[in-house]
């Protein structure tokens, strides 16, 4: 017995011995470069961006509710703000409001890159609770406020301030770049981007990357860590809606049936709620944990560097951390609409629900309907998928140009920040790309943190003037490093 214990006591001491030498061989993977000098950015890029902002060019679900008149308008922004845009670069049309430029490279055996945004935003829910105009374009507290100012005009503008600006330089980039600028992504992206998309893809284009929108540089939004972090998406999540209707004997208020439609629909979306699918570490996390796990604490980072031992605790503190954070390790599950009844006396023969359901990589929308199937087990609620849907994006590698460029051009620009790779829980136009490149990432250059995660596509929208000129110092120099072999 004395030996027995002495061996579960050595096959103890190897295995603690096992994790901290995961632990402390566990070292730091972030690139180290010098950060470079900031150029000067001319105020009258505000201004441009005020003014960009002030155009409503609002995407709105009801396609009749649709206004031509500010797109137009921002056709005109673009010519009159960007006249060497205008006049030096190719510039083509898709469904009279989505853009594409190309500015033509040296170099034509290299790969071109594209860099992406969408002018359109969405519809002000809420007027009434901004407390400026969503559409003022106004400066306060040394911020730029309204629709469009993170999501997604920022970007747009800070693009065409940055390659304007190296126009006037006589830069020439070695590769050539295009510029697409989306007008219908809210709304899916079917007469902009995918077009767009199409349209190279016909032409035989084949991009080194493509960037677009998506994660930003977070602010004490890691857990374990802080110092500001980069995010750079490497993939995106799908997104799958599924209508579940009832449709039974209704009948006076006074003798009610034991079961109702409304109570049949409730339960089964109760059980859809309560069964949610379960979790994984996808590529991009474990990328995120690769790149970031060894900057943690002794904690997470031993987690991390063991994390076929933690993997279930690990999953376990995402789910519970943040509604994000359960996000990021499982396909969500998110009733938006129910509707039942016409009068408070009368009980309805017909129910119906919406359920949208963001996918992880790795399941596809019939695995989501099947599930779905699975769980409410009942068949008088029927299920068929409605709207808008797209499957889960691939994931783009990290050992790429285009990632190390991108990489490299955060490091340069904002000094002491950590980058790591991770999935977007949200929908981006680059995911129609996936014909014209494999390394597609999302990463926009501002600082995004608890004062303003939910601002975009909620209320006072805004950004400071600090980071939108960083932006443009971003993509100054991101066009630069990609002239140039990246280290």
């Amino acid at each position: 017995m004395k030996k027995f214990g002495l061996g579960v006591l050595l096959l103890l001491l190897l295995f603690v011995a096992y994790i901290l030498v995961k632990t402390f061989t566990f070292t730091s993977n972030q690139l180290e470069v010098a950060p470079i000098e900031k150029i000067g950015i001319d105020d009258a890029a505000v201004l441009r961006l005020q003014e960009a902002l002030r155009i409503k060019t609002i995407s709105f679900e009801n396609e009749e509710d649709f206004d031509p008149v500010p797109f137009e308008a921002f056709n005109a922004l673009l010519a009159r703000n960007y006249p060497l845009i205008d006049s030096l670069l190719e510039h083509q049309l898709f469904s009279e409001f989505s853009h594409l430029y190309k500015w033509e490279g040296a170099d034509k055996n290299l790969k071109p890159i594209v860099l992406m945004g969408h002018i359109d935003v969405v519809p002000i829910a809420s007027p009434t609770k901004w407390s400026v105009d969503p559409f003022g374009g106004e400066i306060k507290d040394g911020k730029i406020w309204g629709r469009g100012t993170i999501d997604d005009k920022f970007s747009v503008i800070g693009i065409l301030e940055s390659v304007e600006m190296l126009l006037k330089e006589g830069h020439r980039p070695k590769r050539s770049i295009y510029l697409a600028f989306g007008h219908d992504e809210e709304i899916g992206g079917e007469k902009g981007a995918v077009l767009i998309a199409q349209h190279l893809a016909s032409e035989g284009v084949q991009a080194e990357f493509v960037l677009d929108e998506g994660y930003a540089i977070t602010q004490k939004l890691v857990p374990g860590i802080d110092t500001d972090v980069a995010m750079i998406g490497v993939g995106e999540k799908g997104s799958t809606t599924i209508e579940f209707t009832v449709d039974m004997e209704g009948g006076h208020s006074s003798q009610p049936a034991k079961e109702t439609a409304i109570d049949v629909l409730a339960t089964a979306i109760s059980k859809l709620k309560t069964n949610p699918l379960d979790a994984s570490l996808s590529a991009a996390m474990n990328g995120f944990m690769d790149q970031l796990g060894p900057e943690m604490g002794f904690v997470n980072k031993m987690a991390f560097a063991n994390r076929g031992l933690f993997k279930g605790i690990i999953i376990g503190t995402y789910e519970n951390a943040s509604n994000a954070g359960n996000a990021l390790v499982r396909s969500t599950t998110a009733p938006t609409i129910f509707e039942a009844g016409i009068k408070e006396n009368v009980i309805p023969t017909y129910a119906r629900a919406v359920v949208n359901f963001r996918i992880v990589p790795g399941q596809t929308a019939d695995d989501i309907m099947q599930h779905a199937s699975t769980v409410i087990d009942d068949e008088r609620v029927v299920a068929k998928f409605f709207g808008f849907n797209t499957e889960p994006s691939p994931v783009s590698p990290q050992d790429s140009y285009g990632y190390k460029a991108i990489n490299k051009t955060i490091k340069q620009t904002f000094e002491k920040t950590l980058t790591g790779p991770n999935l977007v829980i949200a929908a981006t136009d680059s995911r129609h790309f996936t014909g014209v490149s494999s390394n597609i990432y999302r990463f926009v250059p501002y600082h995004i943190n608890e004062d303003n995660i939910n601002t975009f596509h909620g209320i006072d929208e805004r950004i400071p003037i600090a980071d939108y000129k960083d932006a443009i110092r971003f993509y100054v120099q991101l066009i630069k490093n990609t002239s140039t072999l990246v280290h």
